[in-house]
């Protein structure tokens, strides 16, 4: 009997310290941003890292940039001699191959394969083409989303990495004035066969389909709306059929109120935060190994705990864009003059 006893005390013990060591690797708030120097001063919208060491940026000037020890040395240039044109979607497959997308004139796809060194031209759009966003669904699968073009939005998708690129069975109505934004390359959101569109101007609504753009739903959302500057700016999942979105007014960037929200797809419905951040926000992303959401904007940053019921100033440092690396815990984001940043934990 005592034998068995202190047999089950040893394993409770264990399963403690384990619960323990597990608890700590958890951190209570993010301990800032870590600014990395680069050699560009251009605005980088364009954001895709890969691991704590590997990252890819672009953004105004055709520029280009990676990394592949963590910041350290970057190498950088101008996609295919474009220098006039603002490139602000990246998406990168491995240290040689990535994907950038133009905003704007030309609206163009470019791929690399040799780590930036040359680029080769994938798709180019119509001359109305506004280009805002990218997303991938799996290696092979992605979308990019493009403002409307005669009252239809612009919804491109690829299946082989990138290679070639054609609409998707149906594209969703949106109504006169309504838009998406690319000042993070996140109002498009694929997630498995599941796509979200967050829109803005006359009207900011949630676009949804749940077969890979065979089909939609539209949901009108609580967010700022009816100026060309207001609407939902980013897109993240959280699980468990949650989105949540970021947004505001980017011409008044210390407005509060319609500026994030958590979209339940179960109910069908939006819930409000109880404090939002601390002003408009162009990025957001889930970082599922704190369980934390991070916003940014450009007149700072904040992080919710809580899965966006209530959100918290880590830092007045702004940024454009912010993402989850690929296949480690690491957070980057990126903004103007070049800036790029990893968040301390």
């Amino acid at each position: 009997m005592i034998k068995n006893s202190l047999l089950a005390l040893s394993l409770l013990v264990a399963l403690f310290s384990c619960k323990k060591t597990e608890d700590s690797t958890l951190s209570t708030a993010p301990a800032g941003w870590e600014i990395l120097e680069t050699p560009v001063e251009s605005s980088l919208r364009g954001l895709s890292p890969l691991t704590s060491d590997i990252a890819w940026a672009c953004g105004s000037n055709g520029t280009w940039m990676r990394t592949i020890d963590g910041g350290k040395t970057w190498n950088h240039g101008v996609i295919a001699g474009l220098d006039t044109v603002d490139f602000r979607s990246i998406q990168a497959f491995d240290a040689l191959t990535a994907i950038a997308v133009s905003a704007g004139q030309p609206a163009v796809i470019y791929k690399t394969k040799d780590g930036g060194k040359t680029w080769e031209l994938k798709h180019q759009e119509n001359e109305l083409a506004f280009l805002d966003g990218i997303s991938f669904s799996s290696a092979n699968r992605g979308f990019i989303i493009g403002d409307p073009n005669e009252g239809k939005w612009t919804i491109l998708q690829t299946a082989n990495q990138g290679n070639t690129w054609y609409p998707v069975d149906s594209l969703p109505s949106a109504v006169n004035g309504e838009a998406a934004f690319a000042a993070s390359a996140t109002s498009l959101l694929a997630e498995g066969n599941h796509l979200w569109i967050g829109t803005g101007g006359t009207e900011s609504n949630l676009h949804y389909s749940k077969d890979m753009g065979a089909s939609w739903e539209k949901y009108s959302s609580p967010f700022i709306q009816g100026e060309s500057s207001q609407g939902i700016f980013s897109l993240t999942s959280i699980g468990e059929g949650e989105i949540v979105a970021v947004g505001g007014d980017y011409l008044n960037e210390g407005m509060l109120e319609g500026i994030s929200g958590i979209f339940v797809t179960k109910n069908k419905e939006w819930v409000k935060p109880q404090q939002g951040p601390s002003g408009y926000r162009s990025g957001v992303v889930y970082f599922p190994r704190q369980k934390w959401l991070i916003a940014v904007g450009p007149s700072g940053s904040d992080y919710s705990k809580d899965s966006g019921i209530t959100w918290q100033t880590i830092s007045n440092e702004g940024f454009h864009a912010v993402k989850m690396a690929q296949a480690d815990g690491s957070v980057w984001a990126s903004g103007v003059k070049g800036k790029i940043a990893k968040l301390k934990y």
